[in-house]
């Protein structure tokens, strides 16, 4: 029987230049998909998936999400004095409890294996979940549920992936199929950052979803920088290939990607759209919009 997975790990600590100057002194963690913190929307699929420990990787000027994750006494009495239980309610259900959610500094951008490599005392001998909070992934059950499914028949190691253009696989970093092993997993025989069209083993990429083993802690102290002096995740599941299984699973919903504008939009219009309480409204508004 596999460990479960308990602990998930969120590298916060980029800078956002994509999106300045909203993240001049904000980060871009912190921006909202409707009126949820992008990094909160990553927790709460974390959550669902029985994930009990948060581990956020950060740097400086990110203070902000710690403050996020802690109690807001001021807040909260003001709220009580006049009678909003229902935002009570909400700041309560958000709030991880106490020693549930850990904090660590990535000095340097030296790259995704590095921030993952910074959470290694915290995670300790126990596997883990990555999750990226830039790649928000909506579906239902949510993307690290949909892997813990396939995480509980066969341990080892799992990454999600989608399929893409074959155009457009240079992009990405790309996942040979191995064994069908059901209708939305296979085994993975193969790993490649950004291939070639015609050397791609196949159109699956690797997605913002990984549950590692900790071996993967000893792989990237191993690593030596890559190109612009960065030690990738990808480079170290290389290696520990040679000694563990790794899986796909194909997630079944949509992805934003709200690292980028156009990918953030979207992600408000369809959170937006799934909302009851405003739905009616917003649908309204948006067809308004569209035919001006």
């Amino acid at each position: 029987m596999p460990r479960p997975i308990k602990t998930a790990v969120f590298p916060v600590a980029g800078l956002g230049t994509r999106f300045l100057p909203a993240t001049k002194a904000m980060p871009k963690e912190m921006l909202t998909i409707v009126d949820r913190p992008v990094i909160q929307v990553a927790v709460d699929e974390a959550r669902e998936a029985g994930v009990e420990h948060f581990v956020f990787v950060t740097g400086r000027n990110k203070g902000v999400i710690e403050d996020h994750f802690d109690k807001q006494f001021e807040l909260e009495e003001t709220l009580a004095a006049r009678g909003k239980n229902e935002q009570l309610e909400i700041l309560a259900s958000d709030l991880p409890q106490a020693g549930q959610a850990s904090f660590t500094r990535q000095q340097e951008p030296l790259g995704l294996g590095h921030a993952v490599w910074c959470a290694r005392k915290l995670v300790g001998d126990e596997p883990f979940a990555l999750v990226l909070p830039d790649m928000l992934m909506k579906g239902a059950p949510g993307c690290l549920s949909q892997m813990t499914a396939t995480y509980e028949e066969r341990g080892g190691n799992i990454i999600a992936v989608e399929e893409v253009p074959h155009d457009q696989v240079s992009n990405y970093g790309i996942v040979g199929v191995g064994e069908t092993l059901s209708d939305t997993a296979f085994s993975i025989n193969e790993m490649v950052e950004k291939p070639a069209q015609n050397e791609a083993p196949s159109n699956y990429i690797i997605s913002g979803r990984y549950i590692l083993q900790p071996e993967v802690f000893a792989e990237i102290e191993a690593q030596k920088p890559g190109a612009g002096g960065e030690i990738q995740i990808t480079d170290a599941m290389i290696r520990l290939m040679a000694h563990q299984s790794f899986y796909g699973v194909k997630f079944d919903g949509t992805t934003f990607d709200c690292g980028n504008k156009v990918g953030f939009l979207m992600a408000n219009v369809a959170y937006g759209l799934d909302r009851p309480d405003i739905e009616p409204e917003f649908r309204e508004a948006l067809n308004a919009l569209l035919k001006s």
